[in-house]
């Protein structure tokens, strides 16, 4: 099984920004323990803080990977381009968010990818990718 973890802006500075929110581990730390835990799943991990590159790797995996987790980070409630690459591959994109979203400011309430997810997962800390992970198995 190959599942892609996919993350947008900022997620890069996990373990640095806003640790109330987003917590102290980095997300590599946190990488090689998800890798420890589902030792029989392929993950590759990819970050970026431009949209067409998030939008290009979608399309690159989304008919050859089992699964995406996509955290798209801010861009969940900016990108129309995103949502529609979601919709356009065949993979199954589980929507992650470290924080509960719906807890936060009201812009923070929408999202483009939602309705193109399998499931969205949000507001469990870290442990919300390992959630999207065991959705896939």
């Amino acid at each position: 099984m190959k599942i892609l973890i996919l993350n947008g802006p900022n997620l890069n500075l996990l373990g640095k920004r806003e640790p109330e929110v987003y917590g102290s581990t980095t997300f590599a730390d946190y990488f090689k323990e998800l890798e420890s835990k589902f030792e029989a799943v392929e993950l590759t991990y990819f970050q970026s803080n431009i949209e067409g590159e998030i939008i290009s790797k979608i399309q690159e995996v989304g008919f050859s990977y089992d699964g995406i987790v996509l955290n798209a980070a801010s861009y969940t409630h900016t990108s129309v381009g995103i949502g529609d690459a979601v919709k356009a591959v065949e993979t199954p994109v589980v929507e992650v968010h470290i924080s509960n979203t719906h807890k936060r400011e009201e812009f923070r309430h929408v999202s483009y990818i939602s309705s193109g997810a399998k499931g969205v997962i949000l507001g469990f800390g870290l442990q919300s990718y390992d959630l999207a992970i065991q959705s896939f198995l």
